[in-house]
């Protein structure tokens, strides 16, 4: 099969959302890598959901559709949909953080315009690589003082973002706005299928502000720019030149959103001018200081620690900031050092959310918990659990911010967490970036045998107290908000945590109260995020708080299995149950043949768990054995029909994202003129005719992301022979894991899989995060 990312559709430019809460990620090279040309393996339109390290892992198809409306005039539901409600709820939070980032004093006004400083920058830069000056005397000025603990004073805050308070009726362009759009792109060559959402991106003037630059049509999702190139000949026909500076910054702003689907939440300035160069941008460097000076992208210089220095010589700060040089006690010795720094390129959508990110999280690092519960009956809490329950419950007690790592056991412990806060009179929830996740804890929760202390007087923990991250940031689950506008609770356990991404983590930090607890719980071994960043990771790398690390192995021969892989290894295990079966197979053709056979008929068989409860993972969504090939054969088996609504059927297993990113699986139970009816967790959710296209899929094969945050008690995993590029340590480790009793390997890839486990580890991604965080460490001597 070829593991190359497939377009959702014939017509590669067809529209993609990449929303505010999880933009998908293609992965593109580790940021030293020095063929930046492979920026372009992050495909535009795999903006929901692919796996974050393996080519052919997009997830072209989960679009949430834009507020537009549909194709023929932009004409909205009257009803607003639960991923609408979800997007203008982050958007309010989004404007919320960027004004606060506003009123703070610096050299850059967030959202200004930069003015010479931008040429300064790049001239800097040039200069300290060629040699000219040392980096200590192009960037060195004063040290900055250690940021002081923050005053626990309420921030003001806007009403709570609730579904409901999202505009009913009609939304999105105007008719004749759209209309007017889709003349132009069928003047320019383009599809006019474009026109609904390229008319929400450019407002009211969209036809205009396409005539005056026709590259704006870049910021169109799936849209390339040799596609752009060619609407921009027809419109303006000898004008039109590689030298165009509108061309140049569009396409700088398009490298940058290529690399926050890759993982990237900044580009070093080096790597993007080369990448530039590629692309046949004639001036990369004027194309960024176009894009600087427009306000289109923000610059930022950070300095590199040494090996071995103290943290307080890290500093960064946006470009005409401070940035400080070595501690006082140095200044004599090291006054005229070159310091190692990096210029990074980022788009100011990310930058924010990692400032507001460490802004939150240096809140609760450095301003007391609240009170609640005594010394000795937190004390009590911790004694009467096990093992490290009982070093998390201590955590917990006496700071606002605790790291905790495990494996699927490992999950017993923040339930007896939670279990323990309820019993003293806190209130505490939990919340999971999907509802596999909250599902799956929901039901620890309502287990009284999974190592819990003794309630003792209180309320136990209700398995209502686990929620998704969306459904509390929107408050349609959960405790809502309190009069400030922040979440109404006193400790919040985040968990798969990996799976937070930069933005999802700053609307968190941000809505917590004063004084509150926040716990983030995870195994650091499985894939990151779908968004950009690597919040979990970094604040790991940090120690800026307590960390607990499980000692609760995974029990049995998968357990042992899964646990291998996670330092590198990929040995046999004794399975006397058939815990874990090798299939090999020959050929992707092969390997679809022996995945149906598994899931009808030999896993029910031999294992004694049925078909609805087997879960197939794959590497990608396209090729002869992709979750799309997949899906049809297991249909045909499972559950054959002509497919009367959009391709399903009732009964048909399928997964539904209302937002990018956000993966709700369930069963169709029928169709009617309002649209797709599913079922999920007893609830039926109803899918409009215009978005079942783009937003359901057949969900008996996943790709490993789309699996994260759940379990099932059968698991077979998909490896035909051309799946060997998709294939890394933490993708198997993720795709091993979601098995609970039984796991089946349709193996395909020969020494490709034990190379993989043991050479080839998550790819690195270019975060500010740590920097942001490193003066909020304890300095040690």
């Amino acid at each position: 099969m070829s593991t190359e990312p497939e377009p959702a559709s014939k017509d590669t430019t067809d529209a993609v959302d990449t929303g505010p809460d999880t933009p998908g990620t293609a992965e593109v090279p580790a940021p030293d890598t020095p063929d930046a040309a492979e920026l372009d393996a992050a495909e535009p339109g795999s903006a929901a959901e692919p796996d974050a390290a393996e080519p052919g892992a997009t997830e072209p198809d989960t679009t949430a559709e834009s507020a537009a409306g549909s194709g023929d005039g932009g004409e909205a539901a009257a009803q607003v949909s639960e991923g609408e409600a979800e997007l203008a709820a982050q958007r309010v939070e989004r404007e919320r953080i960027e004004r606060r980032k506003a009123g703070k004093q610096g050299p850059i006004d967030a959202g200004g315009k930069l003015s010479g400083t931008a040429a300064d920058l790049l001239a800097a830069v040039r200069a300290v690589e060629s040699g000219e000056k040392p980096a200590a005397a192009v960037f060195g000025a004063p040290e900055p003082a250690r940021r002081p603990a923050p005053e626990p004073v309420r921030r003001p805050r806007p009403a709570h973002p609730e579904p409901a308070a999202a505009p009913a009726g009609p939304v999105g362009p105007a008719p004749e706005t759209v209309r007017s759009v889709r003349d132009v792109l069928a003047e320019g060559g383009a599809p006019e299928s474009l026109a609904p959402q390229t008319a929400a991106l450019l407002g009211e003037g969209a036809e205009e502000a396409l005539r005056a630059d026709p590259w704006q049509l870049l910021r169109v999702g799936g849209v390339r720019p040799e596609q752009a190139d060619g609407f921009a000949r027809a419109l303006l026909g000898a004008q039109c030149g590689p030298d165009d500076e509108r061309r140049g910054r569009a396409v700088t702003v398009w490298l940058l959103e290529q690399a926050a689907l890759a993982g990237h939440t900044a580009l070093e300035l080096p790597r993007l001018t080369a990448t530039l160069v590629q692309r046949g941008v004639p001036d990369p460097d004027a194309a960024v200081q176009g894009a600087l000076a427009e306000g289109e992208a923000l610059a930022f210089q950070d300095a590199l620690d040494e090996p071995g220095a103290r943290p307080e010589r890290a500093a960064s700060g946006a470009v005409g900031g401070t940035d400080g040089g070595g501690a006082e006690g140095e200044s004599a010795e090291g006054e005229g050092e070159e310091r190692p720094v990096r210029v990074l390129i980022g788009l100011e959508r990310y930058a924010l959310a990692e400032e507001s990110l460490a802004d939150g999280l240096a809140r609760l690092v450095n301003s007391p918990p609240k009170q609640d519960g005594s010394t000795p009956d937190w004390e009590r809490a911790a004694a009467s659990a096990q093992g490290s329950a009982a070093e998390l419950i201590r955590a917990v007690a006496g700071h606002g911010l605790v790291l905790h790592t495990g494996g699927e056991a490992s999950l017993a412990e923040p339930a007896a967490l939670l279990r323990a806060a309820h019993s003293l009179g806190l209130r505490a929830w939990a919340a999971a970036p999907g509802p596999l996740g909250r599902d799956r804890f929901a039901a620890l929760l309502g287990d009284p045998s999974s190592d819990s202390p003794s309630p003792g007087p209180g309320p136990a923990a209700p398995a209502t107290a686990a929620v998704t991250v969306t459904g509390l940031l929107t408050g349609a689950e959960g405790p809502g908000r309190d009069a400030d506008g922040a979440l109404d609770l006193d400790l919040l356990v985040v968990l798969d945590a990996p799976q937070l991404d930069v933005e999802a983590g700053a609307l968190l930090a941000e809505s917590l109260p004063d004084g509150a607890r926040l716990v983030l719980t995870g195994d650091p071994a499985v894939l990151w995020s779908v968004g950009p960043g690597r919040v979990f990771a970094d604040l790991l790398a940090a120690r800026l708080c307590p960390q607990v690390a499980s000692r609760r192995p995974d029990p049995g021969p998968l357990g042992e299995l899964v646990s291998g892989i996670g330092i590198g290894e990929l040995g046999q295990v004794e399975a006397p149950g058939k815990e874990v079966v090798i299939v090999p197979v020959r050929d992707a053709g092969e390997a679809v043949h022996r995945t149906v056979q598994l899931v009808a008929d030999s896993v029910p068989r031999a294992i004694g768990v049925p078909a609805e409860q087997t879960q197939v993972i794959t590497p990608g969504h396209g090729g002869a054995a992709g979750t799309r090939a997949l899906n049809a054969a297991l249909k045909e088996r499972l559950n054959p029909g002509p497919g009367r609504f959009g391709g399903f059927d009732p009964g048909d297993r399928v997964v539904h994202s209302p937002a990018p990113g956000r993966v709700l699986p369930g069963r169709v139970v029928g169709a009617d003129a309002d649209g797709l009816h599913l079922s999920y967790a007893g609830e039926t959710v109803v899918v409009p005719q215009d978005r079942v296209e783009g937003s359901v899929r057949h969900g008996w094969a996943l790709t490993a992301h789309q699996a994260l945050g759940g379990r099932w008690p059968a698991v077979v995993v998909v490896l035909p022979g051309d799946a060997v590029p998709a294939l890394s340590r933490p993708w198997i480790y993720t795709a091993f894991g979601r098995a609970a009793r039984h796991l089946s390997v349709v193996h395909g890839v020969e020494q490709a899989l034990p190379r993989a486990v043991s050479e080839i580890p998550a790819k690195p991604r270019t975060t500010r995060l740590p920097v942001l965080l490193t003066p909020q460490v304890p300095a040690t001597d």
